[in-house]
Formats: structure tokens, sequence, C-alpha cells
């Protein structure tokens, strides 16, 4: 649970030894070449667009908000999460309910955050299934952080690229996989490790 929790910590990384499944590595396959760019926008494809933007976004204000409710009606039932390059690790396939439990254990009132999304660029893999690349940023406070015997300093902060997979899932978009590769961190290893109480 401690890895789960510290996982949680950041914007959605998970680090459970199971075997690597379908979306996420269809997602890493797509992170080269045409998700750089995103399939042509065409007006089929504008309302499908705009809805996964939409819960992408959604999802973030979500977490940031602790409306786990909300947060877990986003995602499949099982999900695909590849965040090793926070948490180590190897990318899993899980329940969504256990990952927003842990987000929710290590997000308590105690420790905010904050993420930021943009440059979405949306790939069609079939009818009903899709990759979204963008790129994001996330922040967590936590005051336990400024303390000297914890490093001083309140924040941790990180920069990456997302890859979401989406599934149309009795109509409605669904996510069913998350990756993130981090570029770049600064802060506090404190508050990026230590879930809030």
């Amino acid at each position: 649970m401690k890895t789960l929790a510290l996982a949680a910590a950041l914007p959605a990384a998970l680090s459970v030894a199971l075997p690597l499944t379908g979306p996420v590595q269809t997602a890493q396959a797509q992170t080269a070449g045409p998700a750089l760019q995103g399939s042509p926008v065409t007006a089929e494809t504008l309302v499908d667009r705009a809805e996964m933007i939409r819960i992408a976004d959604t999802l973030d204000a979500a977490v940031d908000a602790k409306d786990w409710a909300l947060a877990r009606s986003l995602f499949t039932d099982q999900i695909d999460v590849d965040f090793t390059s926070l948490a180590g690790g190897e990318p899993a396939t899980i329940a969504a309910d256990d990952l927003i439990a842990g987000w929710a254990a290590n997000l308590t009132a105690e420790k905010e955050s904050f993420h930021l999304r943009g440059n979405h660029r949306i790939t069609f893999t079939g009818a009903d299934t899709a990759v979204m690349l963008s790129h994001g940023y996330a922040w967590n406070r936590m005051d336990r952080g400024a303390l000297p015997e914890n490093g001083g300093n309140p924040l941790w902060e990180v920069w990456g690229t997302y890859l979401h997979g989406f599934a149309r899932v009795d109509g409605a978009w669904k996510v069913n996989a998350m990756t993130f590769t981090a570029t770049a961190e600064r802060g506090s290893t404190f508050v990026r490790n230590t879930p809030g109480s």
C-alpha cells in the first residue's frame, strides 16, 4: 500500500507488478510518428475530439478538487497505467477503483494539487478507440514539507507528457489507459513521497 500511496501523490501513478496488456502497449506505440501531430480534424471527429479533451481536463479538475466520484466516472472499470518514469515498478492493468482509492489516500485535505494540461493531439486507432498525447504540469503542496526536518520546501512539481487511451463504452468515451512520462521535476521529495494525513 505504501507504493500505491507514493504513486498516487503523482498525477496518476501506480506501480504494481502485473502484466502489460492492450491499450498501454498501443498507446506507447502511438507516441512516435503520427501521435505527434494526431489525426486530421474532420467534421466527423470534431465532437469526439472535444469530448476526449473535456474528459482529460475534467479528470485533472476532479483530482485537484478531490472529487473522487467524478474522477472515477471518467474511467473504464479496468485501466492500463504506466507511471514508471515517476514511481518505478512496471506498467500494470488495475481496477479503476483501486487507482482512485490510492489517489484519495494520498491527496488528502493536507496535500493540495494542481494539474495543467495542453497541446492535445488525438489519434483515432479504431472506430471506438483513440489515444491522446498532451503536455502536462502537476504541482503538490504540503505545509509539513516546509519544516526543516522535512527539507524546508512545501512544494513539488513535475512536467511531462501524458498519453490517455480512450474507448467508447455504451456510446460514451471513457479513459482506459494512462501513461505519464516525466521530463523534469523539482522541489521537495518529502512532499512527493509522503501521503497527506
